[in-house]
């Protein structure tokens, strides 16, 4: 049975405020760009975006280190790394969404060979069965006109 929320922010933090603590320690390095209400703070966000935040600054952490590393990393996937007013657009999202737009650009730079071959297959028995599905047609077809 899937957890709720909650029950995680328990099973691993103890409390929503260790939680939040556990992330406002993300917002002392580099990674932090502060959207937050400041009259509000953190303390109003869902369980489910604290931990999702909490996943991804320390997946973000343990990866490139700091949000400049990740932003270089964007840059060589997308392959612009000598885009000056590119990289300075990037360095005014979020954490969240680079990790994001990162995840994506690395997907679409996978080798698309892998996937064409599994394809290929697939296509050549959809032929075959098209062609022998044409061949009694085409018989039947000229023994109308024979006859």
């Amino acid at each position: 049975m899937k957890q709720s929320p909650i029950q995680i922010v328990k099973a691993k933090f103890g409390d929503k405020g260790k939680l939040i603590a556990a992330i406002e320690a993300f917002t002392a390095s580099d990674l932090w760009v502060s959207r937050t209400n400041k009259e509000k703070g953190l303390a109003h966000v869902s369980n489910a975006k604290l931990l999702r935040l909490h996943d991804i600054f320390t997946e973000v952490k343990e990866t490139f280190g700091s949000r400049s590393k990740l932003i270089e990393a964007i840059l060589e996937l997308k392959k612009r790394v000598t885009d000056a007013a590119y990289r300075s657009n990037l360095a005014k999202y979020p954490v969240p969404r680079l990790h994001d737009m990162y995840k994506s650009e690395s997907k679409r730079a996978k080798p698309k060979g892998a996937a064409t071959k599994k394809a290929a297959p697939a296509k050549k028995a959809a032929a075959k069965k098209v062609a022998t599905a044409k061949k009694p047609a085409a018989k039947k077809a000229s023994a109308k006109k024979s006859k």
